[in-house]
């Protein structure tokens, strides 16, 4: 792998009261913040103890195992406490409402990182929280990903500049934070799936407008071959996320043509990586020969999951 250092970063905290999107990160907040992740990585022992005595619950309404693993890991890594509940009994609010819940979880815990079926319920949970709320995925965005997403990238370049990714995928959650991060660090990003499928408009032109302000694009096209050519990176995600299951036949006929193998990769930059959040359907949107192949950075993404929480939760607890 060829990693290149990144220059020495402080570690400065964060002025969102709550992480629910990518755009809650202001420019400089997201590369300080990818830049203490690196130093992380690099120096572990530097930040052991840091949340000392303080206590992390997390909350999730969908499985996970990447997610829910590196936050508990990050917390006890860092001297926290994690508590985690599921909701295999009910979502949140549907026996308490969430802004009880969220008023009972502020008076035990320093932070709130909750998985849910619905952004809104995000929003319900922040509204009423004393302690920093974090999206650790909802059916918008998925921004803890896109953290450890770009540090990878940034790893394997050396830097942001002049990179373009190409998506090819559903318009999804991921989809969405990818262009947000993206279009912050002046990456171009081409998003490429069937018509119909892209992303929410609302945050296409948001993240347009961002990626214009600084010298990078943000396209969505049709054409599998228009979108992989030249790309730095090549990004795929499963055709059909959590919570639309009932649409998976839909969507398997839809994509077919999406599919990343040995011929789509052969289009990009030589020295292009693929990337998947996982968990992956081999033989559906990426071939096994792809993902088991030397530009495959899924379990560098997947590591650093690891370090970008860490990261996270002293900038948003400690402030440190």
């Amino acid at each position: 792998m060829n990693i290149h250092a990144f220059a020495p970063a402080s570690r400065p905290g964060l002025e969102t009261a709550h992480f629910l999107r990518d755009s809650d990160l202001s420019d400089h907040e997201l590369r300080s913040l990818l830049e203490v992740a690196y130093q992380i990585k690099i120096e572990p022992e530097s930040c052991r103890d840091s949340l000392k005595h303080r206590a992390i619950v997390l909350m999730f309404e969908k499985p996970s195992l990447r997610t829910r693993m590196t936050f508990e890991l990050a917390a006890a890594q860092l001297g926290a406490l994690a508590v985690f509940q599921d909701h295999r009994d009910g979502r949140i609010g549907e026996r308490e409402p969430a802004r009880d819940i969220a008023r009972n979880l502020d008076r035990w815990f320093d932070a709130i990182v909750a998985r849910t079926y619905s952004h809104r319920t995000l929003e319900q949970l922040a509204q009423w929280s004393s302690v920093p709320v974090i999206n650790a995925l909802s059916e918008s965005y998925h921004p803890c990903q896109a953290l450890a997403d770009f540090l990878t990238i940034r790893e394997r370049f050396g830097s942001f500049e002049d990179l373009r990714i190409a998506y090819v995928g559903d318009g999804n959650n991921v989809a969405h934070s990818l262009m947000y991060c993206a279009a912050q660090l002046g990456v171009s990003i081409s998003v490429c799936g069937p018509p119909g499928f892209g992303p929410r408009e609302a945050d296409l032109a948001v993240a347009t407008a961002v990626a214009e302000a600084h010298g990078s694009t943000v396209d969505v096209v049709a054409d599998i071959r228009e979108a992989v050519r030249d790309a730095a990176a090549v990004y795929t995600d499963v055709w059909t996320s959590m919570g639309w299951e009932d649409e998976t036949q839909q969507r398997r006929i839809a994509f077919d043509a999406y599919q990343i193998n040995d011929a789509v990769m052969t289009l990009a930059r030589e020295d292009a990586i693929f990337m998947h959040c996982l968990p992956a359907l081999r033989g559906q949107e990426v071939s096994d020969a792809v993902i088991e192949s030397d530009r495959s950075v899924v379990f560098d993404q997947a590591e650093n999951r690891l370090h970008a929480h860490k990261a996270l939760l002293m900038m948003m607890v400690n402030g440190a």
